[in-house]
């Protein structure tokens, strides 16, 4: 906390409120998550009830970033790994589980990360809804990507596009209008595409 508060990066309201205006910073949460994987084949011989199927991973090290700047090009590299492993466009996903901590810069850099990779993607008939737990119970460090994989299998399994909580409007930064990217305020019923497949969803950690 010290560490943080030295860097200037924890929210001075006390409240997390990724992309938007009014965050000023993070809050520092605690937590664990606890996930059962199983290759697929054995969850279905065994007869387990089957919640999400991870497709692709990726994984990077920014090469000029700093801490409470990441670089876009290292979360690019990542974004790119997990897409091409998964064999998905990036427009085949309807939710988009961010790192988003509530600081203005690693938020906007995050959303710029997003847009670029989704610059050469065809419209779409619907949103992209992204979002980011930490607004619920702040960052819980190193219990954060457990965090937001549970988010995105709980949205899967009871069809949901979830909120982000503590969001009215965007930061200056990120311009969600000139984007297929959405931050909602309130939940949305998510129906399985019809014709394009299974519900599909993204998780940056």
């Amino acid at each position: 906390q010290v560490g943080f508060n030295a860097l200037r990066a924890l929210s001075g309201r006390g409240v997390p409120a990724p992309f938007a205006a009014a965050g000023d910073g993070q809050v520092v949460g605690e937590g664990a998550g606890i996930m059962c994987l199983k290759r697929r084949a054995d969850a279905q011989r065994d007869g387990d009830e089957v919640l999400a199927v991870i497709r692709g991973l990726g994984l990077s090290n920014d090469r000029d970033g700093k801490l409470l700047a990441p670089s876009s090009e290292g979360q690019l590299r990542a974004m790119r790994q997990a897409y091409a492993q998964a064999d998905w466009r990036p427009g085949m996903v309807d939710l988009i589980e961010c790192h988003a901590t509530g600081t203005p810069l690693g938020d906007a850099i995050e959303f710029a990360s997003l847009r670029s990779l989704w610059a050469q993607e065809p419209p779409r008939s619907g949103p992209v809804v992204i979002g980011s737990s930490k607004s619920n119970f702040g960052h819980a460090l190193t219990a954060a990507g457990a965090a937001g994989v549970i988010k995105a299998i709980q949205a899967l399994r009871h069809g949901v596009l979830p909120p982000t909580a503590n969001f009215v409007r965007s930061q200056a930064g990120i311009d969600l209008a000139s984007t297929p990217f959405v931050v909602l305020s309130e939940e949305r019923p998510w129906p399985v595409p019809s014709a394009a497949g299974p519900r599909r969803a993204a998780v940056s950690a």
